[in-house]
């Protein structure tokens, strides 16, 4: 099987800054036919300026909570390429919540923008995909892959909205790849940590001690770019996985190994 991704159609969300940027921009130079969507335009028509005239790239601004806005992004795809083969649902929201707060609505926030976004985009995208499957009459046409993080297993009580968003999309991952199986479509998730995302970059910039805290942490010593997460992400959206749904992959550097208690003693 092929690693390949040439010719074929991909959307990815959060493509404006940080690791959704990295996976759409990876994806370009393989060949595929690329949506960079985002809610931010200024920062998408910027961070793409340089191979916008490319046939195989365009962009797509909206904030895609609102239902309009995803059937406006799968309007503008089709348009542009025909075909959706694959969906990178890469946009994501980080906040603390206070757990003593019941006033506090960062989960409810964060679940909205994490779980309930990627379900209403993967049900738009994946009709079309089955419809797509009807028509060529290919066996597996149509991948998934949702972006995740180490926080869904590893919960920290600052980030408890975060923590149980992205739990929820892992099981989110699983169900719809059940449900979607027998259309010829696979779901499957990279759960990450110590990657330089958007969010980390903009919280050691704040607190630059947590950078020492964060290596010593990664079994592997360091904190990777975002560029250390695509190629597992093309692995998912290639022929390569046909046989792979369901999954969760974790890209972590070791440290969902580690116990954060030095103490040999339980």
């Amino acid at each position: 099987m092929s690693f390949s991704i040439d010719g074929k159609t991909a959307i990815v969300t959060g493509a404006a800054n940080g690791i959704g940027l990295a996976i759409a921009r990876h994806f370009v130079e393989q060949g595929a036919n690329v949506v960079f969507a985002d809610m931010d335009e200024n920062r998408l028509k910027k961070e793409i300026e340089d191979i916008a005239e490319q046939q195989n790239v365009t962009h797509f601004a909206g904030d895609l909570r609102e239902r309009l806005t995803i059937a406006n992004l799968l309007s503008a795809t089709v348009d542009a390429f025909d075909q959706i083969d694959i969906l990178v649902n890469a946009s994501r929201q980080v906040m603390p919540t206070d757990a003593f707060n019941h006033k506090d609505s960062s989960v409810e926030t964060l679940f909205e923008q994490n779980v309930l976004t990627a379900l209403r985009l993967s049900q738009a995208i994946a009709k079309r995909m089955k419809q797509q499957v009807e028509v060529r009459g290919d066996e597996c046409i149509g991948t998934i892959v949702n972006l995740s993080s180490l926080a869904a297993r590893r919960a920290q009580p600052e980030l408890l909205g975060y923590s149980v968003s992205t739990a929820a999309l892992d099981q989110l991952t699983r169900s719809l790849a059940l449900a979607y199986a027998g259309s010829g479509i696979r779901v499957n998730a990279v759960a990450f940590a110590s990657l330089m995302s958007a969010s980390l970059q903009a919280t050691l910039k704040e607190n630059p001690e947590m950078r020492k805290d964060i290596e010593d942490h990664t079994p592997i010593g360091w904190i990777a770019s975002a560029n250390e997460i695509v190629d597992t992400v093309q692995y998912l959206a290639s022929d390569a996985s046909r046989f792979v749904t369901g999954q969760v992959v974790t890209v972590d550097g070791g440290r969902g190994l580690l116990d954060a208690v030095s103490a040999p003693a339980h």
